[in-house]
């Protein structure tokens, strides 16, 4: 049985790793085993210092021989080491998924010995689960810079999920603060890991597939110099040349000691607005250089679309019964669900305020830049217009999402309609 005093040192070092969503696996339970990976039976909430509710979040060691200056982890670092063997989390996650706390398991660990030894003792474990303890549920996978890349490709064959954190977004903050790892380290087993999933899909594989829920990343805001426009930029890279399903950003926390970090933390509202932007990436086809320069950070008073949207008056209001959908995306108020409800109901007749309202399309904003059968009920003050998307937008929640979230919060961050 595994220790206590270690669980709590290996669950508590593992909190800080964000990218663990559990979404998209397709994997089900068979032949009598324990478990089930698909999309239905997980736990989408977090905890707000990230922790997947529905996870058992833990790392193999805490034992590490990089030194990365923001790693609580680090080689200097003055804290408990603890590391449990393969057999030891099998049997945890075995029992703690027979006694309901779990559905999945999120597993990384601290490079000890060397990447291949750790990746070696990774990979064992994923086996074990599946082949010795018959186990189908959802595993999300950290994989390791620099182990060789046979025993990545045995796991990702293995995992549902696998992630690669890029932590810092350039190579010269990498060099500054994480001297141990390259931008090569991390982006060629993302590349090779692509190459596989687009292998195994074109060629319709059915079982032992790699991957099938896809892979992450991390990016620390606030520990280095970059900003949101440089930051931004290489999450659409990601998503366009890796095939990422999703970009995490974590708000730099001053845990740790170092003269090379800032004394102060980025804020949740910084990662906030970044969300917001990914969403409007990866949804709203919005690009990059639409939203904010490079050289520039995101607005703190205004969410990117609102933002975007004072910048280009020009081009409203819209007429909600006729602007195309790529349109209708770009109001503030109308998010994307909200959007195809209209296309949808327009067939039928023609929309007004009303029908809107009863469409929970967020009128006090999207009234600034919309007509309905040519009635306009907004500002044609800009300033005006500020002032109302400024007050409403104090009211935004820039907390991480709760399973005890209010009902309204937690319909907004799922959907990640703005």
């Amino acid at each position: 049985m595994l220790d206590a005093n270690k669980l709590e040192i290996l669950t508590e070092s593992a909190k800080y790793d964000v990218s663990c969503s559990s979404s998209g696996s397709n994997r089900v339970n068979r032949g009598g085993g324990l478990g089930n990976g698909s999309v239905g039976g997980l736990c989408h909430s977090f905890t707000p210092d990230g922790r997947c509710i529905s996870l058992l979040k833990i790392l193999m060691s805490n034992e590490c021989v990089y030194d990365c200056e923001y790693c609580p982890n680090r080689k200097s670092a003055d804290v408990p080491r603890a590391r449990v063997t393969p057999d030891e989390i099998c049997e945890l996650v075995i029992n703690f998924y027979r006694r309901n706390y779990i559905e999945g398991l999120f597993l990384s660990s601290a490079v000890f010995e060397n990447p291949n030894r750790t990746m070696e003792l990774l990979c064992e474990t994923v086996i074990k689960l599946r082949k010795v303890y018959n186990f189908n549920g959802y595993i999300h996978l950290k994989g390791i810079p620099h182990a060789d890349e046979t025993l990545v490709f045995k796991a990702a064959r293995l995992v549902d999920r696998m992630s690669y954190n890029i932590e810092l977004p350039s190579e010269k903050s990498l060099k500054m603060l994480a001297p141990q790892k390259t931008k090569q380290s991390l982006l060629l087993p993302m590349k090779n890991l692509r190459d596989a999933i687009t292998y195994d899909k074109e060629n319709k594989v059915r079982q032992n597939r790699v991957l099938p829920a896809g892979q992450t990343t991390q990016m620390i805001i606030g520990a280095s110099p970059e900003t949101d426009g440089q930051i931004l930029q290489l999450t659409e890279s990601l998503y366009r040349n890796m095939g990422l399903k999703r970009v995490y950003y974590s708000s730099y926390i001053p845990v740790v000691q170092s003269n090379k970090l800032p004394a102060v933390g980025a804020g949740l509202l910084r990662e906030h607005r970044l969300y917001q932007a990914d969403w409007l990436i990866r949804y709203y086809g919005f690009d990059v250089a639409e939203i904010v320069g490079e050289g520039e950070n995101l607005s703190y008073e205004y969410d990117p679309k609102c933002a975007w949207a004072l910048r280009n008056m020009h081009l409203f209001p819209v007429e909600v019964n006729t602007a195309p959908l790529a349109t209708l995306l770009r109001v503030p108020g109308i998010g994307a669900k909200s959007a195809y409800k209209i296309i949808e109901a327009r067939k039928f007749s023609k929309l007004d305020f009303d029908n809107l309202a009863k469409m929970r399309i967020v009128l006090k904003r999207a009234k600034h830049f919309i007509t309905c059968g040519g009635k306009f009920y907004g500002s044609e003050s800009l300033s005006q217009v500020q002032t109302a998307l400024l007050l409403d937008g104090k009211n935004e929640v820039t907390e991480q999402l709760s399973m005890f979230s209010n009902s309204a919060v937690a319909l907004s961050a799922l959907t990640g309609e703005v």
